[in-house]
Order: structure tokens, then sequence, then C-alpha cells
């Protein structure tokens, strides 16, 4: 029997089992879409090998916004997060780095390498957590709109105005920096050693096509600041059954208001029909129709393949056309029959229990990215490495455990073309596992099974244009009131009753939730349905 919705959203990734969950406790009617057979999206725990499950793309949880937890009563919906314990650095000469929850540890640690940067650390994660404050409510909301006419908006650009004129002058100084350096300039007037700035730096470069000296990467650290689990700032942690678990428990909570959710059901275009949205067809060529559609889509599958660049003005398809992408990353997870030891740290401990960065120099990394500007995959590349079974036991099987393994830099733009990807698969997984068994040697007895998924898997499978994980660059030039494109940002687009929800939209990408449940916010206010 047809029902009539209110609303049909497009793709059951987090974002979008967000926007529905908000949507459907407001009491309006919603279905949900997913071309997979699984929920999530990029955040999604899948059984891919019997026993071993795995956090296929998005791995580690920090950004979820605690007022979405809040809203939905998540944990109700069996949303929980592990904390993770260390960042941990394994050096070629045999020494280590291990920077964890206990402070004095922490400064010993770092003190091996520089007695002043031991003193300096603790002070800049003081003065990161004041700007991530300052911050934190612009990714709280919709993006302020520059050139808006509306009195409420100009109101908060005034007020937007006024915070950035009260900060401290060290602060608006450090701001000002952020929004212009790179990673390592940045990191370079606070530290002395190499060996603390490469595995702070890297957190600049995940997702984009940028090396850790480019300008702008600084930015990105700060949006890693931004993280909170438990009430604890800067704090990164594992969800129970892996990253799925997040997008199950919004979808429980979805189905809980009311939403019906419908997976394998790809679609092949949205309805539109004198300039307004009306319904999707699917690939099945079934015709679903309600009075808007919302998107979770990346920008140029939603409008250049759903929609069609004859329904849209010519000059915001320019602009779609500038927006970029360029993905630069890659995944590889591993089941293991035991667990690896490292050379300069043996055995189990807690720098097994957290993120373990391979990037133990500046310049390492820029050799990294210097393969990667000439169409190649890294020789030796950047790894940020977890092993999720040692906290959560259902992962894998007794005594045996999970490795996930986050790659840069695998240009999309392969030397030759993207469709070169699948001929050059494994060559990338073999330089994955050839770089960990320098740092690691007994890892390739361990391994049972592999997945190696390159940007172009990530397109293929999961919807990621060119493979970029965020929906689009994190660049200071795709940010707030110009992401997507200037004009478009607040989740509506050119199309009525048509919009987005997804992390091509403010404030961005990461698993957070906040573009789902603002565009459902603002679909609400508007009332748009």
């Amino acid at each position: 029997m047809k029902r009539d919705w209110d609303a049909i959203v497009i793709g059951g990734g987090h974002n979008g089992l967000t926007c529905a969950a908000y949507l459907a406790q407001a009491g309006r009617r919603v279905l949900v879409l997913e071309k997979r057979h699984v929920l999530g999206g990029a955040a999604v725990s899948e059984e891919v090998f019997p026993g071993f499950t795995f956090s296929v793309c998005s791995y580690v949880v920090s950004l979820m916004r605690p007022w979405i937890i809040r809203d939905l009563d998540l944990v109700r919906h069996g949303y929980q997060t592990i904390p993770l314990e260390c960042s941990f650095t394994p050096y070629p000469d045999g020494r280590s780095l291990a920077r964890g929850t206990d402070s004095e540890a922490t400064r010993r640690e770092i003190a091996q390498f520089s007695a002043r940067d031991a003193e300096v650390y603790f002070e800049y994660g003081q003065a990161m957590g004041r700007l991530a404050a300052f911050v934190k409510p612009i990714i709280d909301s919709p993006a302020p709109q520059p050139t808006s006419k509306n009195p409420l908006e100009i109101l908060e650009l005034l007020r937007l105005g006024k915070r950035f004129r009260d900060l401290p002058d060290e602060l608006f100084d450090q701001k000002l920096g952020l929004l212009t350096m790179s990673a390592v300039d940045f990191l370079e007037a606070w530290f002395e050693s190499d060996q603390l700035i490469a595995p702070m730096a890297v957190s600049g470069i995940i997702g984009t096509f940028l090396g850790v000296r480019s300008p702008g990467t600084a930015y990105v650290l700060l949006h890693h600041y931004m993280g909170e689990i438990d009430g604890a700032f800067r704090s990164w942690g594992f969800a129970r059954g892996g990253t799925g678990g997040v997008s199950l428990s919004i979808a429980g909570a979805a189905r809980a208001a009311g939403a019906e959710i419908r997976t394998e059901a790809p679609i092949e275009r949205i309805l539109v029909e004198g300039g307004a949205a009306r319904g999707v067809v699917l690939e099945s060529g079934e015709e679903i129709r309600a009075k808007c559609v919302v998107s979770s889509a990346d920008p140029r599958r939603t409008f250049m393949g759903f929609v069609g660049a004859e329904h849209l003005p010519d000059e915001f398809v320019a602009d779609l056309s500038r927006y970029r992408y360029r993905g630069s990353s890659g995944k590889v997870n591993l089941a293991l029959d035991r667990l690896p030891e490292f050379t300069c740290r043996p055995g189990d401990g807690p720098h097994m229990r957290g993120d373990i960065a391979i990037g133990p120099s500046v310049d390492y990394l820029e050799r990294a990215y210097d393969d990667a500007k000439y169409g190649q995959f890294s020789k030796r590349p950047y790894i940020n490495m977890v092993i999720p079974s040692l906290v959560d036991k259902s992962l894998a099987p007794p005594g045996k455990h999970v490795m996930s393994c986050f790659v840069q830099y695998a240009p999309y733009d392969l030397e030759g073309g993207a469709e070169r990807w699948p001929e050059q698969r494994e060559a990338f997984g073999d330089t994955v596992i050839d770089t960990l068994a320098e740092y690691m040697p007994g890892i390739r007895e361990t391994i049972l099974h592999r997945q190696v998924l390159t940007p172009w898997d990530l397109e293929q499978e999961f919807g990621l244009t060119e493979g970029n994980i965020f929906h689009g660059e994190l660049s200071l030039e795709q940010l707030a009131f110009q992401r997507p494109t200037a004009g478009w940002a607040n989740y509506k687009t050119p199309v009525r009753e048509l919009w987005t929800c997804g992390s091509g939209t403010h404030p961005g990408g990461g698993l957070m939730g906040a573009p789902g449940a603002l565009a459902a916010k603002e679909m609400l206010r508007a009332r748009a349905l």
C-alpha cells in the first residue's frame, strides 16, 4: 500500500539517519532509502570475513555532537564509546613516543626528545582547547551568511564578530595562524622536536590532498581538537561494535520516532517537476513521491547525478564544478591470528590500545605527499592504525584481532587514470604491509585476511565522489557559508523542496551528525514540510 511521505531521505549514512530521526521526532512521515544492504554509509561495521567485524571506512569516534546524543537518546539505542588510551609513534632508530591520559608519563615520554617541549605540550593543549571552545558554537549552528538581509542572521554575524574582537590577544594571533598557516609551521611556533611535531601535524592532512607544510592545514588541526567523549574534550574513542554501532543507534532512534528505513533501494534520479523535487525514482523503476527530498549524498552525486544539470542554474553548476574532492586516502583492514609486536616496544600495553601513527618525521610525511603529487601512491605512506579488538572482544574470535589502517597518500587520480586502481589495489596493500613490517617485523605471519580499499573502491562501493571521505576537502574556501557553494550553504538548494544534509554541507566531514541535525532543524524552522 502506498503511503504519503513528508520527506524522503536519500542515504542511510549517519547524517541521513540523523536528519530522519529529527524530522520523525517532529511528527513528520519520513522514509530513508539506502542503496547498500547495510546501514551506515561510511560509518559502517561489516563482518567481512567470518568472525571478524571491521569498521570498514570510518574507524574512530570523537566529533559526534553531544547534543545530538542527548536529543536522540542514542545511549538507549545502543550508542557506546570506549576511550582511546594513547597516541603512539614508533621511530626507525628504535625509540618511540606514547602520549596518554597520564600527564606525568606523557611529560617523561616527550622529554626524551625535548625537555622544553615536555613543558610546552600542556600549555599548547590548553590554548587549542580554548580556541576549539570558540569555534564549537560555529559547528553547532547553521553557517553564518555574510550577505544575508535577514535581521536574525545579521544579529548572529554581529555576535560572531564581537566574539572575535573579545578574544585575548594571544588567542587572536593563534586563531589567525590557524586560518593561514601550515600544520608544521603552526606547530613549530610551539615545539622544537621533529619527533613530536610530525605525529601531531598529521591531524592537519587527514582526508586532504595537501602536505603537512601546505598552507591551510593548520585549521584542520583545530577541527580535530573539537572532539568530545563523555564530557572529556579532545578525546577519541572506539564505538562498541565498530563505527556501525553509531549509525545503528541513530537508526534505532529514527525508527522509534516513526521513520521507515529501506536498504537495497538505490536511487536512479530525483523527480523534478516544475522546478521542485516531488520524489524519487529507484533503479528498479519504482516511483516514490513526497513533499520534499533530502539528500545525504555528496554535492556532485546529488546535483549532477540525481538531479541533472538541466534542472539547475548555470551559475550553480559552474560553482559546483570548482568544488574540490581529490580523494587522497585508502584503507587496509586486517584480520590477525594474534597480536603483533613493535620492535621498539614489545608486548601488549596501553600503546596498543590507542591510535598508532606511522609518520616518524616531517620529511617522511612530505616525501609521502611528493609521491601523490605525481600520481603515485606513497612508497612509504602515513598510516594511522588501531586494534579495536583489544578493547572490544565482540569484533574478533578469542585470541585473534582486527587491525584498521587508514593510509595516506593514495590519490584518486593515479598516473594513467583512476580506472587503474583495480590493477594497483594489491600493490597498494603490499606497500602498507611492507611499511608496517619495518616496525613490526612479524606482522606478515599474523595476517589471516586483508581488505584493501582504494579511493576508487570508496567511490564505487560507498558513493564517495573521487573517494573523498569528507564529501569534499576541508579547505578554508570550502567551509562554512561556502560549503558547497556561496549562497547555498544552509541546506537549501536551487531546486525547491530539495534539501541536502551530508558532509558536503556545513560544518563538514567527520562522524559528527551535525549536518543532518542542522538540516532537519532548518527544514522545520522554514516549515518546509
